[in-house]
This record gives structure tokens, sequence and C-alpha cells, in this order.
């Protein structure tokens, strides 16, 4: 027990000293901690000095730096306001010499001017003398003087305007070859533009200009595969927005402008397709000209016709006759024909049959060399028209004997349907009466003895008095008659003014 009890006392001594011990590492421990971290603290204030140090060099630097460029630029302006207020005492400078330069010649300018004025006085004086001097050695006031001279120079402008005008009618005539073409085509067009248009030519409208090439085609593959489908001459010129379909069988005319106008509707325009609408088209407008005849004859209440004397009335649609509509002309024939019928106590169904076949005969398929009042009986007596229908057709121009009453009537209704006034064109009393007004037009003017339009109105030759109307004068008179012809009357082309003064001087030997 006691052996026990001083092994723990023993133990519990040995574990005191062995704290103390632990105590003594430990303080040492946390000496030598404090002391590094004493050296660690130092290098670190050491180095954030350092640090600092730097970035407030840097920071004078740039401050420096900065101070600089203001510096520079502080410069930079006022060396450019010095340049400036240089510039500006230079300009000032030349503003100061310029004023005094032109002060200096505004009072050279003023000496002249005063001097002028005093030259201008002293010509003044000088001319009112001279025309004091004149007045009386002439014996005619000033203002006489200006009227005669004034009359002097009227005639001597008008000669030289008429010698003027002469020179340039004489440079147009060289020019002859260059207008001829412009002349001939407003001739044609003031002359007889509703009968060819009617018969020989169809203008078809186009939105622009461009579309003319397409119906051209590459290399003029498309118009000709038109022309050769259709049988029409294609002309495509300058004319805008419109090409002309000629041709003198105005069914085809009609054919070709129905087919182009699907073709451009469509777009797709090319030889295939440009024949299957031709096709296509010739057979819409047979359709068509059928259902025109057939509706003719239902309007006019005439039964019984051939189908093929049908369809020829239809074809009537697309003939003119002298520019008047054959269709109209044939239906206002057979209408007058049942009314002087009816008056006359006559079968008013074969008088408006007879008034609406007088003229199948200018619409066959073929063109024999035959009348075609001759060729229309031959025609409506293969399809079976009666006699008196056959003898009024055969007759209306009196190509047979009239046999019946049927006859006369049809021939005086064709007569008044083409005489009515704006039926057909320029009729022969027309003509004369323009003839006789460019004779009185011209006879209307001193001194002319006679005149004569000759060549169809297209030429006026004027006899004058040669002691009325001096050589001079002939050219005014050839100028005033023209224009007043160009202002006053209507004609077709150009009429040519040609004034012929002649002088005859007779003497007797005895």
């Amino acid at each position: 027990m006691s052996l026990i009890i001083g092994l723990l006392l023993g133990i519990i001594g040995g574990g005191a000293g062995a704290f103390v011990f632990l105590g003594t590492v430990q303080k040492a421990k946390r000496e030598q901690l404090l002391k590094e971290a004493e050296n660690e603290a130092e290098s670190i204030k050491k180095e954030k000095i350092l640090q600092a140090k730097e970035k407030f060099l840097k920071l004078k630097e740039e401050h420096e730096e900065a101070i600089k460029q203001r510096e520079r630029k502080l410069q930079s302006t006022e060396d450019r306001v010095r340049n400036q207020e240089k510039q500006l005492s230079q300009k000032i400078e030349e503003a100061n010499r310029k004023e005094k330069q032109a002060e200096k010649e505004l009072k050279e300018f003023e000496t002249k001017r005063e001097a002028l004025e005093t030259r201008q006085q002293e010509l003044d004086k000088i001319h009112q003398k001279q025309v004091a001097e004149l007045s009386k050695i002439s014996g005619m006031s000033p203002e006489d003087a200006k009227n005669n001279l004034v009359e002097a120079l009227k005639d001597e402008a008008r000669t030289a305007a008429m010698a003027h005008i002469k020179e340039i009618a004489e440079e147009a005539k060289l020019n002859a070859n260059k207008e001829a073409k412009k002349i001939v085509i407003q001739t044609i067009q003031r002359v007889a533009t509703e009968q060819v248009v009617e018969n020989a030519v169809t203008v078809f409208n186009i939105d622009s200009d461009e579309v003319k090439g397409r119906i051209i085609g590459r290399e003029g593959r498309n118009i000709r595969a038109i022309e050769a489908a259709t049988g029409v001459e294609i002309i495509v010129d300058d004319t805008p927005e419109a090409i002309i379909l000629s041709c003198f069988d105005p069914v085809r005319r009609e054919i070709a402008r129905l087919a182009l106008h699907q073709l451009v509707s469509d777009g797709r325009i090319h030889p295939a397709r440009i024949e299957e609408v031709v096709a296509k088209t010739r057979k819409q407008l047979d359709e068509e000209i059928a259902e025109t005849g057939r509706r003719t004859c239902i309007d006019l209440g005439i039964h019984g016709l051939h189908p093929e004397l049908t369809r020829m009335v239809g074809r009537m649609k697309y003939r003119s006759s002298y520019g008047q509509n054959l269709l109209q002309h044939s239906r206002e024939v057979a209408n007058m024909c049942a009314i002087m019928a009816s008056e006359l106590g006559l079968n008013v169904k074969i008088a408006k049959r007879a008034g609406l076949l007088h003229d199948i005969g200018k619409v066959p398929d073929e063109e024999p060399e035959l009348p075609h009042a001759i060729l229309g009986m031959k025609m409506a007596e293969k399809y079976g028209e009666k006699p008196d229908v056959l003898n009024a057709i055969g007759a209306h121009h009196d190509e047979i004997e009239m046999t019946t009453l049927i006859a006369p009537i049809v021939q005086v209704c064709d007569a008044i349907s083409g005489a009515r006034p704006g039926a057909r064109r320029e009729i022969i009393e027309s003509y004369i009466k323009r003839i006789k007004d460019l004779e009185s037009l011209a006879l209307s003017y001193e001194g002319v003895s006679s005149a004569y339009a000759i060549q169809a109105g297209r030429e006026l030759r004027v006899m004058v008095e040669s002691e009325k109307v001096s050589d001079q004068m002939v050219d005014e008179l050839s100028f005033n008659i023209s224009h007043k012809i160009q202002t006053e009357m209507t004609y077709p082309g150009q009429v040519k003014v040609t004034v012929i003064r002649e002088k005859r001087s007779v003497n007797y030997a005895k």
C-alpha cells in the first residue's frame, strides 16, 4: 500500500516536472512565432511602402505628363490665336488698301462722268443745230422726216422678208427628197385614212414598246411564225405602243388581231404556242361569224337561209364598201326595202331577204373575175334562193334586166344607204366645191386676173396683171394666198400656189 502510494507520488512529481518542461517549450515556440510574425510584418510593411512609393512615382509621372500635354495644348491654342490675329491684321490692312483704292477710283469716275455730261450737252446742242439746219434745207419737220424714214424702212424690211422667205423655200426644195416620205404619209392619212384602215390595215395597240421585242422573238422567229400562220404582214416600226397588221383580207386581219391579243395577254409567245392560238382563234372567229349571221337573220326576221349564206352574212361584218361597213349597209337596205315593199303592197319578206343578200357577192371565199352583183346572184342560186331574190341581187347595178318589182326597190334602197351624208367617202360635189373655193380665194386678191385649180386641186395657178402687181409683189402675193389656204380651208396633202406675171408689149407696123 505504501509502495503504491509512493509510486503515485513519484508519478505525480514527475508529471509536474513534465508540465513545467512543456510550458517552457511552448513559450519558446510562441516567442519564435511572434518573432517570425514581427519579421514577416516588417517585410510586408517594407514591401507595401515600396509599392506605395512606386505608385506615388507613377502618379507623379502621369500628373506631370498631363500637365505637359495641357501646356502643349495651351501653346498650340496660343499659336493659333496669334496666327488668326496676324491674318486678321493682314485682312484689315487689305480692306483699308481697297477702300483707299475705291475712293480713288470713285473720284476718277466722278471726274469722267462730269466730263461726259459736258460732252453730251455739247453734242445735244450740235444735234439740235443740225436738225434745225436740215429742217430748214428740206422743208420738213423732224416728225415728217421720221415718218418717211419709217415707211422706207418698212418697205425695205418687207422686201428683205420676202427675199428671205424665197430663200427658205428654195432651201426647202433642195430637201424635197428628205421631206417626200412625210408629205406622202400625211396625204394618205388626210385623204384615205378611213378606207385604208378599213380595207388594208388594223392597228394593234400594246401597253409598252418592250412587248414589240417579245412579239418579234429571237432572230424574228415569233413574227415569222405569226405571219406564216395567219397570212398577215406584221409591221413593227417606231410608232409608239402600236403594231400594224396589213392584209387585204379583213378576216385574216381579225384572226391575227385576236391571236396577238391572246398571246400578249397570256405572255407565252413562241412558235408552237402561236400555231395553237391561231388555230383556236380561227375556229372561234368562224363560230363568231356564223353567230353574227344567225343574229342578223333573227333580228331581221329572215328564216330558212342556207347555212353558207348565213356565214357570208356574218363575214360582211369584216368588209367595207367605200369606207361603209357592209353588214350595216345591208341591214339598212333590208329594212328600207321592207318599208317600201309594204307601202307598195309587195311581199315584205322577199324584199327584206333580197336587200340583205344584194351585196353577198362582195364576201366570197374565192374572188372570181365577175361583178359582185352577178357573183352574188350565182351564189344565191347555188344555195336555193327564189327567182325574185336572184333577179334583185343581179340587177341592182343594172348588170341584168329587171324582171320583178323587188329589183328596183333594192336598187333604190342601195343608192339611198350609200348616198346619205357621212355614209361614204367624199363625193364629186364636195370635190368640185373645194376646187371652186380655191379659185375664188385667189380671185379675191387685188390685181389677180384669173385663177385655175389643176391636178385635182393640188396646184393653184394665179395670173396677175403686170400693171398692178410688180415682181416684188409676186412673192408676197404667193405667200399670202398659200397662208390663207392653209388657215381657212381643209384639203388633202398640200396645195402648190404659182403666181404668174406676164408683160406684153404690142405695136403695129403700118
